[in-house]
């Protein structure tokens, strides 16, 4: 009472708990949905390494950043009522992977990015800045690195895949079976707000998402890398609901935490999410399985476990929002 006293009488700023979500695409997308309504200052950082699809011709085209998962992220964590969140999400008829300089197939919020990027003289940061005001998000979406970032990973058999796009769609002959993936160059410069952000977080999430694709390439920038280890936050890691076809085909929980042992040196995280609702019929048009809970495999890992019904049900590759949320909050 007396607090509330203080604070109205004095402008005492509200306490609020700092949490990071590491990744991009869809995934995180999800998870920042739900986190929005939630009395947090939350920071979203995504991967830079995106060249494919629409995000990826504009980069090319433009020279810009990919703006696919900041736009995403950005829309995510809107409060916005009106139609604008609706106008920045509107993609425009025809191929996502057409003609880099082709409207069709393209998203308007992608090409806002663009203008704003030009307006302030290639500052894309600035850009982004200026996007956050106008779709009124509730929270900061930062690159994980500056400067023209790539990927590349290599399979079990040791064959290297160069580039997100064939990463994601298995665009190569052979195993499809990813054990790693790495930087080009081997160590970006990460955006000093973005390991400023995960010093200062109570709570660091990573997940879900595509795992070699979108995910690790933010988590194994060494200088992020390196304020995640430091950190005293807490440290969750979302397995995915489903798993993508090419890149985590037939993977299990502890195939996830494997990976992540592989990439990072060492699992830095403290606590994992795991889903066990696998009722929902995924449509078998869309190639995708559940990821398998093996408990036993997994409790050798010593992670504090939240398991639980996560799933959308509407959707079932995605994470319920919702769900998701009520489980963070009681971190």
């Amino acid at each position: 009472m007396f607090r509330k006293f203080l604070k109205h009488y004095f402008e005492i700023p509200e306490t609020k708990n700092t949490i990071t979500c590491l990744g991009g695409g869809v995934g995180t997308a999800q998870i920042l949905k739900g986190l929005r309504d939630l009395n947090l200052d939350i920071t979203a950082i995504v991967s830079m390494a995106d060249d494919g699809g629409s995000a990826g011709r504009l980069r090319r085209a433009f020279a810009v950043p990919p703006p696919g998962d900041l736009i995403n992220c950005l829309a995510a964590l809107s409060e916005e009522e009106s139609v604008i969140r609706d106008l920045f999400l509107y993609r425009f008829e025809g191929k996502r992977y057409g003609k880099d300089t082709d409207l069709g197939g393209q998203k308007l919020g992608n090409l806002i990015f663009v203008a704003l990027t030009h307006i302030y003289n290639g500052n894309a940061n600035k850009a982004l800045e200026e996007l956050s005001k106008i779709i009124s998000s509730t929270g900061r979406v930062l690159p994980a690195t500056v400067g023209d970032v790539n990927i590349w990973a290599k399979t079990k058999e040791g064959k290297r895949i160069f580039g997100e796009k064939n990463i994601d769609f298995g665009k190569y002959n052979g195993s499809r079976t990813l054990t790693e993936v790495h930087l080009s160059p081997e160590s970006p410069k990460a955006y000093k707000p973005s390991v400023e952000a995960i010093a200062a977080s109570q709570v660091l999430i990573a997940g879900p998402g595509d795992l070699f694709s979108t995910v690790l390439p933010v988590l194994i920038v060494p200088q992020i890398k390196k304020a995640i280890t430091t950190s005293t936050a807490k440290k969750l890691f979302i397995v995915n609901i489903a798993n993508k076809p090419f890149e985590t085909s037939g993977f299990s929980v502890s195939d996830y935490l494997k990976a992540l042992e592989h990439n990072l040196g060492a699992n830095i995280f403290d606590t994992i999410l795991v889903n066990t609702n696998t009722n929902p019929k995924i449509p078998s048009k869309l190639s995708y399985s559940y990821v398998k809970y093996d408990k036993a495999k997994v409790e050798k890992y010593n992670f504090r476990v939240i398991e639980g019904d996560f799933v959308n049900e509407e959707f079932p590759l995605y994470h319920d929002p919702q769900k998701v949320a009520v489980a963070i909050k009681n971190l």
